[in-house]
């Protein structure tokens, strides 16, 4: 609420919108600050099948797309996914063996997997032109980027946690 423009805050307040002005707080970015607030109001969100998709998360200031970026990882046992005009990004946690059912009348074909928080010694995937079979993947190293998604399903299994993207087609 730090930055929101007086007309804005006007306007949802004439609608009887509930504001909660969490400008106190400069330690946490805007979207840490939702997605907290959003699991703060569920009884239990691990256990709810609760998926958040964040519209306009990516494509602005870098900073921003990384603060983003990084609420998926304080936030990683609630599934998150960022989208933008020509992508989506969610985190595959290490805790779990992925499988990506794809749709791909509105996703695909290109895809990658980044490392962003901690290399990983093994990653292994399936359904992939370039599939991984038991890879290192770490920045200053192998990241996959530029794959190809081949059919319905993609699997992944990591010994780290990994950011799933995959591109997003525009309607004709």
């Amino acid at each position: 609420m730090d930055s929101i423009r007086d007309d804005v805050k006007e306007f949802y307040s004439n609608l009887e919108v509930k504001i909660v002005d969490e400008s106190h707080d400069q330690d946490t970015t805007d979207l840490h600050k939702c997605v907290a607030f959003v699991c703060n109001s569920i009884p239990d969100p691990e256990k709810s099948n609760l998926c958040i998709l964040v519209v306009g998360a990516l494509g602005g200031r870098f900073d921003h797309e990384v603060g983003n970026i990084n609420v998926l990882y304080r936030f990683s046992n609630i599934r998150i996914i960022l989208l933008s005009d020509d992508c989506l990004i969610y985190l595959l946690p290490k805790t779990h063996r992925h499988e990506i059912h794809i749709q791909s009348s509105v996703e695909g074909p290109h895809c990658g997997l980044i490392p962003a928080g901690a290399p990983s010694t093994s990653t292994t995937t399936t359904g992939l032109q370039w599939d991984l079979t038991d890879m290192g993947m770490s920045f200053g190293g192998l990241i996959s980027t530029s794959n190809i998604v081949c059919g319905a399903k993609v699997t992944v299994r990591s010994d780290s946690d990994l950011l799933w993207t995959i591109s997003i087609r525009r309607a004709n």
